[in-house]
């Protein structure tokens, strides 16, 4: 990302108060932020200033926001875009999600969704950085990701694998594990490389979700040929993935089927540049939903011919060292400092922890650790309270209530693999109340 910053944001809104109090709430967070008033200013500014992330208004004065996606994907393919549109809008940030951007705000939006929206595009950002340039010889690490233990040496080999095959990838793994990025590694390493990576987050709206699998709603929605024609229209010839596919509506499920089914008949997906490939994420167990009767068979048999099961934080050995020294030294660099070392019984507390938020966890642990350290070293009493009791096993007298709970619900959902309905079912709470403990504890 943009050297220095913890990130370079450009808004663009032809709407003054609009742009300014964007401005105010995104440079409180410590960003970078560059404003423009409409699209032909915003594409001059992006000729001379790196960006990390584009934030635009879709209805706009001339050309419109769509244009600036347009051009960001064409000119600046690491710059990520979010649109903002209102409610009436739906149709145009489908638009947009399949020109590329990524993420969309539909007004009015609150500051934390902002900030949410913001943070993932800002990882998708960092992601795309451990991604391989060209180098014309084989890369052993694709990704550049630590990856020394054993497990993960299993899931790169898998990634390899897959990337060399044409058929359905299924990535699982628990929460924060990283699942997307390695499918993605599994469509750059393949023909299909040059082609579109369209990703459908199965937890949207259904109406919208159902959009952006099929472009705007066909006029007889049975037809699987038509369903197939709109499905091959979205992905163009590249890679479609159904982010945490376990979310998906059981009457979509079947819409999906059809176009499928269409689509096999017709010869699509058989060679690179045209058709298709089909991949999914999911944080659960396939089989244990289609026995449950919440997931179709024939689509959990298509999507688990092959299977890359990433292994959570916990089982990593000692990558979760070298994983936390790598974060130290980023967000030192971002702020322009020296990166503080670990002692060895930080190193020790750091190994025994359980991580049930995975890599998601620890990127926001040592982030908020480097903002408020001041020390060269970091020892055990630098480590956040909730992070030390939670590596201990004896009951602490003198630990607060927050901290005995933080520690309980962390061990209770490594205790279930990461599951967030089961965890919740134990805890006695609702899964809605389990995301915002978890938003307070920096886990979710």
């Amino acid at each position: 990302m943009a050297a220095g910053t913890t990130g370079r944001l450009l808004v663009v809104d032809d709407s003054l108060d609009t742009t300014e109090l964007l401005r105010r709430h995104l440079a409180a967070r410590g960003y970078d932020v560059l404003t423009a008033p409409d699209v032909a200013q915003a594409v001059r500014l992006l000729e001379h200033q790196p960006v990390d992330l584009v934030i635009t208004d879709l209805k706009m004065p001339g050309a419109s926001g769509l244009e600036l996606v347009r051009h960001v994907k064409d000119h600046l393919r690491e710059t990520q875009v979010i649109m903002i549109t209102g409610y009436p809008s739906i149709e145009g940030a489908v638009q947009a999600v399949k020109l590329g951007a990524e993420e969309y705000l539909s007004k009015p939006f609150t500051q934390d969704e902002l900030f949410a929206a913001v943070s993932r595009a800002l990882e998708r950002v960092e992601r795309a950085e451990l991604l391989p340039r060209p180098t014309g010889g084989p890369v052993p690490n694709p990704l550049g990701l630590v990856a020394d233990s054993e497990p993960m040496r299993r899931v790169l080999a898998a990634v390899a694998e897959a990337a060399a095959e044409a058929g359905a990838v299924l990535v699982t793994g628990e929460s924060g594990t990283g699942k997307e990025l390695l499918a993605r590694a599994v469509h750059h390493g393949s023909p299909r490389a040059g082609a579109p990576f369209v990703v459908v987050d199965c937890g949207l709206p259904e109406a919208l979700l159902e959009q952006q699998l099929f472009g705007a709603l066909p006029a007889v929605r049975s037809d699987p040929a038509i369903l197939a024609a709109r499905l091959l229209e979205v992905v163009r010839g590249g890679t479609l993935l159904l982010r945490e596919c376990p979310d998906l509506p059981i009457g979509l499920q079947e819409q999906l089927l059809h176009a499928l089914d269409a689509a096999d008949r017709s010869g699509a997906g058989r060679a690179p540049g045209e058709g298709y490939r089909l991949m999914a994420t999911s944080d659960r167990d396939l089989d244990a939903l289609t026995d449950a009767g919440s997931f179709r068979p024939e689509l959990s048999a298509r999507l688990g011919a092959r299977t890359i099961a990433v292994p959570p934080l916990r089982q990593r050995g000692d990558d979760i060292v070298a994983l936390v020294q790598r974060f130290l030294v980023r967000f030192a660099r971002e702020r322009g400092m020296v990166a503080p070392r670990l002692s060895d019984p930080a190193v020790e507390l750091l190994k025994r922890y359980p991580w049930p938020g995975n890599i998601a966890e620890m990127r926001n642990r040592i982030q908020q650790l480097v903002a408020t350290t001041t020390a060269g070293v970091v020892g055990p009493s630098d480590l956040p309270a909730s992070l030390r009791s939670g590596a201990g096993g004896a009951t602490d007298p003198t630990r607060s209530l927050a901290e005995v709970e933080a520690v309980h619900v962390r061990t209770v959902l490594a205790s279930v693999a990461g599951n967030k309905t089961r965890a919740a079912e134990i805890l006695g709470i609702n899964r809605k109340t389990l995301r915002e403990k978890l938003r307070q504890l920096g886990d979710a």
